[in-house]
């Protein structure tokens, strides 16, 4: 893969099903050069394979797929070049999309939208800035900009995010739009301004996070932070609120205690409530290296009253992660829907009210969203392998394959045009024994022997970030670009990675820099032991992002070995972590357990033995691992003589290299790229 070959990253995301099971509406996506953000449309896709594709919206970027409990509609999100999303409506068979909201009622967007069982109301969240705050303004441009905000007071740890900003003063709230189904199905185009407004249903200082319907469609479940403590803590519970409400700020609890639940959702007869969530101490703290688990509920609609933390049946084991940023939680008759990552694969299954669970896409894999009719007997998903970012495939109780060795039957193809070009590579499963004996999983990408030789080639070192996350089966554009480029990639999942059971992620807590160094080194010499790969011992690099940044900074301090290093939005020095980083006030306490332990497993403390030639890249807008990291590193370096650059991207947070601009991310690999040939050419 060529830097150049960004535009061709395509993929499928929210997936969504007419109510028979028949037809399927998602949207498909990519980079886009020219207008220099993510593009894409809504397609509608049979679910038989009987036609291929056809595409339904042609917006800039439309997405959050929704059908309407009859079929009919769709609603989704559009957003206009540099503009939050807004909702919109169209036909199933297709149409001229109706704008439902504006850029005036939803300065800051609108998220994705639940319809309500009767199908004559949406359902969504938003955020909801202070007046003045976030381009609502009014008066002399000079009086209208963010530093001419009045000042921000701050008394709770929580209060940012990155990739948002602050959070205080733009709280997520849940919202309902009445559906004028009337005047809709009669043909009258009615302009936004001229429909129903959107009314705020919650309120308070507290950001609720999803919003689902109860089965009645009387009420709104949520997730929300509105305990006592609040923001000094990771809990987060379920909450229920009318419907009918108007800014309401007390909220009936549902679930509540120790957990922090991410996901919720209700069974169709709305007598079982559903939820992801992580388990948490008696302080509301502890998620890191932690699974998130399927918890379920028997609940009285009715009669609903609170039931704690203690009343909920957890239906998975620790061993058993559902936690994955891409994991999602759907629900019809026959149970729930759930991803479980597990070395490098992101499977699917379906869980039963008694426990009992049924894998229903499994192998060499990632399942990144899914979607069922509420009988349970037809579903689709979304499936990313080594050769797409994401294609919809058919599931189902029973598989529907297309005949070839029992492979779900795949109904997309956005992966096509990268594919064409030849220029993937695949992935070389290995696995090597760490200085103890504890066995390390992971890949190696080589070169095209055809453009490159037969080697040996020179290595590139990976380490993904977290640490609780994994390297896997999907296709993966930094490992592909730098293969692309003629270097031989080795990238693992050591111990505190998620994916291999609940030891292996806790591990690396209060011993960060220990384990975890000696598998990341491990597995090297494993594969450049291997004669079978044509791989350079004497030539090789590490670079990695985040916790990756970390190791790959740790290591330079232990080791001479590599020819030059990448350190990409790392996380360095624990101690300032805690007072600039979103998660600085609970995260480095409970990876390292103390003060000191923070300091000594901190790459920053030993960086008087680093002698790497080193590239440090960070955003300016990172506020997960603050830019201070990288330029504090970039400067110990400096003046001890190491040669070092700095690469600062503008206006980008933590998740450049996957959502960034896609001129930032075209320009990270060309800087890589001639970083690489100047110190390790190929």
């Amino acid at each position: 893969m060529l830097p150049s070959d960004l535009p061709l990253l395509a993929g499928c995301s929210g997936p969504s099903l007419t109510p028979d099971g028949r037809t399927a509406v998602v949207s498909i996506t990519a980079p886009d050069l020219h207008t220099d953000e993510e593009v894409g449309d809504l397609w509608r896709v049979p679910t038989d394979g009987s036609a291929p594709p056809r595409r339904l919206t042609r917006g800039h970027r439309d997405t959050a797929a929704a059908v309407s409990p009859d079929g009919r509609w769709v609603a989704f999100l559009r957003a206009s070049p540099g503009a939050a999303p807004q909702l919109h409506l169209v036909e199933t068979d297709g149409g001229e999309p109706i704008a439902l909201t504006t850029a005036e009622q939803l300065p800051l967007g609108a998220g994705a939208p639940r319809w309500s069982p009767g199908g004559d109301q949406l359902a969504f969240c938003a955020r909801v800035p202070e007046p003045g705050r976030y381009g609502t303004a009014n008066g002399p441009a000079h009086l209208r900009g963010p530093d001419a905000e009045p000042p921000r007071l701050i008394t709770t740890p929580a209060h940012r995010i990155d990739g948002v900003g602050f959070t205080l003063d733009r709280r997520l709230h849940a919202f309902v739009l009445d559906v004028d189904r009337t005047a809709v199905d009669a043909g009258q185009r009615i302009s936004a301004p001229e429909r129903p407004a959107p009314r705020q249903v919650t309120d308070g200082d507290a950001d609720d996070t999803q919003v689902v319907w109860t089965t009645d469609g009387l009420a709104l479940l949520v997730v929300s932070t509105r305990h006592e403590g609040a923001g000094h803590d990771q809990r987060r519970g379920a909450y229920r609120v009318e419907a009918t409400a108007h800014r309401e700020d007390k909220l009936v609890p549902v679930v509540t205690g120790d957990l922090a639940v991410s996901r919720v959702a209700a069974d169709p007869d709305g007598n079982r409530l559903w939820l992801l969530a992580t388990a948490l101490d008696e302080r509301g703290l502890g998620a890191v290296a932690q699974p998130e688990s399927l918890y379920t509920a028997v609940l009285d609609l009715d009669d609903l009253g609170t039931t704690t933390a203690a009343a909920v049946a957890r239906l998975t084991p620790p061993d058993v992660d559902l936690g994955d940023p891409a994991g999602f939680l759907e629900v019809d008759a026959a149970g729930a829907l759930v991803a479980e990552r597990t070395r490098g694969s992101l499977r699917l299954l379906r869980v039963r009210p008694d426990g009992s669970w049924q894998t229903l896409l499994d192998g060499p894999l990632q399942v990144t969203g899914v979607a069922s009719t509420p009988d349970g007997t037809a579903a689709v998903a979304v499936v990313a392998d080594q050769s797409s970012r994401g294609e919809l495939v058919r599931v189902g109780p029973a598989a529907v394959t297309d005949g070839q060795d029992g492979e779900p039957l795949r109904l997309t193809d956005a992966g096509g045009p990268l594919r064409a070009t030849g220029r993937l590579r695949p992935l070389l499963e290995v696995e090597h024994p760490s200085r103890d004996g504890y066995p390390v999983h992971g890949w190696v990408v080589l070169p095209d022997e055809a453009h490159f030789g037969a080697g040996p080639h020179p290595v590139l070192l990976l380490v993904h970030g977290g640490p609780h996350a994994q390297y896997g089966w999907a296709l993966f554009d930094e490992a592909q670009v730098a293969a692309g480029a003629g270097y031989a990639v080795v990238m693992g999942n050591p111990r505190g990675s998620a994916g291999y059971g609940l030891a292996h992620g806790e591990a690396v807590l209060g011993a960060l820099g220990t384990v975890d160094a000696d598998d990341v080194e491990a597995l090297l010499d494993g594969v450049l032991a291997d004669a079978s790969l044509p791989l350079d011992a004497e030539r090789v690099g590490v670079m990695g992002g985040s916790y990756g940044g970390y190791m790959a900074a740790l290591l330079t301090t232990r080791t001479h070995r590599f020819a030059a290093a990448v350190v990409e939005r790392g996380y360095l020095d624990a101690t300032s972590f805690v007072g600039s980083a979103d998660i600085g006030w609970y995260f480095p306490d409970q990876l390292h357990g103390s003060d000191a332990a923070m300091r000594e497993q901190s790459p920053l403390t030993h960086v008087a033995s680093v002698r790497t030639p080193t590239l440090v890249i960070h955003s300016e807008q990172d506020w997960r691992c603050p830019v201070e990291q990288g330029q504090r590193w970039w400067t110990a370096l400096r003046r001890q003589g190491v040669e070092t650059a700095l690469l600062l991207f503008p206006g980008e947070g933590h998740e450049l290299t996957r959502s960034g601009r896609p001129s930032h991310r075209t320009a990270r690999f060309e800087h890589l790229a001639r970083w690489w040939e100047r110190h390790l050419p190929v």
